[in-house]
């Protein structure tokens, strides 16, 4: 009865703190919230029936393997969220199973929060992203495509794919992984936009002496 208990403490205490305090406050989706925290309770639930009947293990086995196949089709997840999907899982599973001793099932469940807290700290590669880009020109030269890509993105190119290269239609789409530019670096080729420029200008006034033709001021500019 303590690990029943214990496991399901460790259950809702391991859920609250995975979602509320790691998931939301990096991800922002209030919809995948509620999400989770029914996917662990339910996992829970259905588990502790099942260890206390004659089913046994391999049905359990089962009914992980057919909920771990399982695609949300109404939106997409991204990979961080699939990830946060299975965590909750196997939350719900191991919390549910209760093992003896009664410390077994908290002791895991606050190992995978842990987990789950460093693999997805803001810290790591904050600088690092991945986008699918659709360029309007064929690029058949890596070289090309590279440098095209680190002018658009203002970024360093890590590893480029080539989803489509058509060359009727003048079309490149690439998968391309890339890390951004500190804030205060800024490109060479905006470099020149600092240099001191020099000119002159005109005012038209008809009311003062004609200093120049038309009776127009002249003066010059600097910056």
């Amino acid at each position: 009865m303590l690990s029943f208990w214990m496991g399901l403490g460790s259950n809702i205490i391991g859920i609250t703190v995975l979602v509320y305090f790691v998931y939301f406050r990096r991800h922002f989706r209030r919809d995948l919230v509620l999400a989770y925290i029914a996917l662990s309770m339910g996992i829970f639930a259905v588990t502790l029936l099942l260890s206390g009947s004659g089913a046994g293990m391999g049905l359990g086995l089962g009914l992980f393997g057919i909920l771990s196949i399982i695609r949300l089709r109404s939106d997409t997840l991204t990979q961080e969220e699939v990830a946060y999907y299975f965590i909750s899982l196997a939350i719900g599973l191991v919390n549910g199973l209760h093992p003896e001793p009664a410390w077994l099932a908290p002791a895991a469940t606050a190992a995978l929060v842990l987990v789950m807290f460093l693999a997805d700290h803001p810290s790591f590669a904050p600088r690092t992203e991945r986008q699918t880009v659709t360029l309007e020109r064929a690029y058949p030269k890596k070289v090309d495509l590279q440098a095209a890509l680190e002018e658009l993105l203002d970024a360093k190119v890590l590893r480029t794919v080539v989803v489509e290269l058509d060359m009727v239609r003048d079309l490149t789409i690439v998968d391309v992984r890339f890390r951004t530019n500190a804030a205060g670096s800024k490109p060479a080729s905006k470099a020149s936009a600092s240099e001191s420029f020099s000119g002159t200008y005109e005012l038209a006034n008809s009311q003062t002496a004609p200093a120049t033709q038309n009776g127009a001021k002249q003066g010059s500019w600097s910056c």
